[in-house]
């Protein structure tokens, strides 16, 4: 039992180790998946602004008493549109990067839920097989006890006879036993 003790508590130590160095891979895919979340919400507010720009540059005027719009003021509109749409290809790349990060985790952590589950079913597997040998062991130490008795009565049997055999022998050599010749 002592053994069955000692082998789980190592089985729980080198899972606990395992676990341990999971815990360090995962803390650092989880700062990555923040810093890239990060990235992308700094996309997005920076598309916001550009878009609030664009706004303001539609609704501003140089021409003749400001009231028509000038080619450089048409101009700066659509660099500033052009400014988000490139910017919208960046939030588009970044997003695809973040949703990348994602599947990762989620495929480590099915990968690592599988290999966890195999390493719990080989320690079953191994407990069992030790549970099975030392009730065999007790059954066979049992076997060994009951014929050890068994052994120890024809002992004392044996004993007895020969001590029997002993006293038949010294008796019958004693009513046998040549009268001496007193002449």
């Amino acid at each position: 039992m002592k053994k069955n003790l000692i082998i789980i508590l190592i089985l729980i130590s080198i899972t606990q180790v395992l676990f341990a160095q999971d815990s360090t891979a995962v803390k650092a895919d989880s700062l990555t998946f923040e810093s890239q979340r990060e990235r992308v919400n700094h996309l997005l507010d920076e598309r916001s602004r550009r878009f609030g720009e664009y706004d303001q540059s539609l609704e501003k005027k140089t021409g003749v008493f400001g009231l028509f719009k000038t080619k450089g003021d048409m101009q700066k509109s659509i660099d500033i549109l052009r400014q988000v749409v490139l910017n919208d290809n960046n939030i588009f790349l970044e997003t695809r990067k973040l949703l990348d990060l994602k599947d990762a985790q989620s495929e480590r952590y099915q990968r690592l839920a599988a290999e966890y589950d195999a390493q719990v079913s080989a320690y079953m597997k191994t407990i069992t097989k030790l549970q099975n040998e030392n009730d065999k062991l007790r059954g066979d130490l049992g076997n060994m006890e009951t014929s050890d008795r068994g052994s120890g009565i024809m002992l004392y049997l044996a004993g007895i006879l020969i001590i029997t055999l002993i006293i038949v022998l010294i008796y019958q050599y004693r009513r046998h036993k040549p009268k001496k010749l007193t002449e």
